[in-house]
């Protein structure tokens, strides 16, 4: 699709000596759109055709490395599994971390574009799958690059320290803490400020989202192992139907969000899976319920997880059980991941700094309505590192006009079908992470 030649750091310096500090949000519009078709249009379709499963991205890491490091970054691959840490020391002032994952999903893609992924790979159970950018990951690490050209182009425009991270394995929620438990800040140090963006289906493109408070939520597997006695079918008071008490424990669980979570509070517990039996005649001996636990707040966290907990243990007293037959109720550690939550005073500043960039049209308000997870929180909780996370928009507005007049709905995230405007998302990621660096890097004054 994008058959250009490939604009080399150079050549982007060249065309940027000429321009004076700083530079006016037209003329870096304009800069951002022509290296877009010089370079990073190429490099996403680049992506798009050759996406890569949680964890296994090592010839995404290596061309998102050897973009870097083309750029004047110092890079070490390999960080936490196949992540990158780029870095460029560009005199005194903070360190300022920009995050972008990079893995895909084991989806086959149904999108219709001219350069729709037809990859495959060898999945860690040996079995082999299509793979597709069906999250948006590809915009992410595309922007990273445009980012980091831009930024190199212009050191006169910042002093500090800039990080560049790429993720593995956000779409497993393991990345960050594997790149975390691999010494990040010791090894490259901890930054001032973190930031990340997310493109969405659902924002019209050109357009920024912005919250002061969790942009994604806190989220927890739970497993919950009920025992019963088996019997014949025929005989159910000869046992104990692990079956009727599952059910039980499912609908006594609606009531732990409704009536132990304030109102205001957000909170979502969901039976996602429930196994039980073999055939139509036996009562099982065992039942296994599957659930993901969803919070906003680390205390209503352990209010949600107590309240499973004493609800799956107290239905089995209910039923007759034995204290050494209670249910289980096992919450996985290792899939477990904080909420994303935004520094309100940082927020606040870059928010003022985007509008007088762009202008207060550029912001879409509205409500997050969903409780959707991410792993961001894992760089920015502990230690805690003032933080904005935002989005920006993918589809363009004609296709939500087209949906609402009973055309095609607009594909979400995680689906065959999902697609995303490339040039606009990129271009607008590219310029509101640079100028949020610009502001948070501020050269010193002459």
């Amino acid at each position: 699709m994008h058959c250009s030649p490939r604009l080399t750091v150079g050549s982007l310096l060249l065309s940027l000596a000429v321009l004076a500090n700083p530079v006016p949000a037209s003329e870096l519009a304009d800069l951002v759109a022509a290296d877009y078709k010089r370079h990073l249009g190429a490099l996403f379709t680049h992506f798009h055709q050759n996406p890569e499963l949680s964890g296994m991205e090592a010839k995404t890491a290596a061309r998102l490395a050897a973009e870097l490091r083309e750029a004047g970054f110092e890079v070490t691959e390999g960080v936490g599994g196949t992540g990158v840490v780029a870095l460029m020391e560009n005199g005194p002032g903070p360190l300022v971390m920009m995050r972008a994952d990079m893995d895909g999903l084991p989806l086959e893609e149904k999108s219709g574009l001219p350069y729709a992924s037809r990859a495959k790979q060898v999945d860690e159970s040996g079995q082999e799958t299509f793979v597709m950018h069906a999250c948006g990951h590809d915009v992410h690490i595309t922007s990273l690059v445009g980012t980091a050209r831009l930024m190199a182009a212009q050191r006169e425009q910042w002093s500090g320290t800039l990080m560049l991270i790429g993720q593995p394995a956000e779409e497993r929620i393991v990345g960050a803490r594997n790149m975390m438990e691999d010494d990040l800040w010791k090894r490259f140090g901890q930054p001032d400020y973190a930031l990340a963006f997310h493109v969405a289906a659902q924002l019209p493109a050109g357009q920024l989202a912005l919250t002061e408070d969790s942009p994604y939520s806190g989220a927890d597997t739970v497993d919950i192992i009920v025992h019963g006695i088996g019997a014949h079918g025929a005989s159910p008071h000869e046992g104990i139907d692990p079956v009727v008490l599952g059910s039980q424990i499912v609908l006594a669980l609606q009531t732990v969000v409704s009536r132990e979570l304030a109102p205001r509070d957000a909170g979502v517990i969901t039976v996602g899976a429930f196994h039980a039996g073999s055939k139509h005649n036996i009562i099982s001996d065992r039942a296994h319920l599957q659930l993901t636990v969803r919070h906003d707040d680390p205390e209503n966290r352990e209010l949600l997880l107590d309240g499973i907990r004493r609800v799956a243990e107290n239905m089995g007293r209910v039923v007759g059980l034995p204290d050494d037959k209670l249910p289980e109720v096992l919450v996985s550690e290792s899939e477990s991941v904080p909420p994303t939550i935004n520094d309100t005073p940082l927020t606040r500043e870059l928010r003022e700094v985007w509008t007088g960039h762009f202008g207060e049209q550029i912001f879409r308000e509205g409500k997050r309505k969903g409780m959707g997870a991410e792993d961001f929180g894992f760089f920015t909780t502990d230690p805690y590192i003032p933080s904005t996370y935002f989005a920006v928009g993918g589809t363009p507005l004609e296709d939500f006009t087209r949906a609402a007049a009973g055309g095609d709905p607009v594909p979400s995230h995680h689906s065959p079908q999902f697609r995303v405007e490339s040039e606009p998302a990129i271009t607008l990621g590219v310029e509101a992470t640079v100028v949020a660096l610009q502001k948070l890097l501020q050269a010193p004054a002459p």
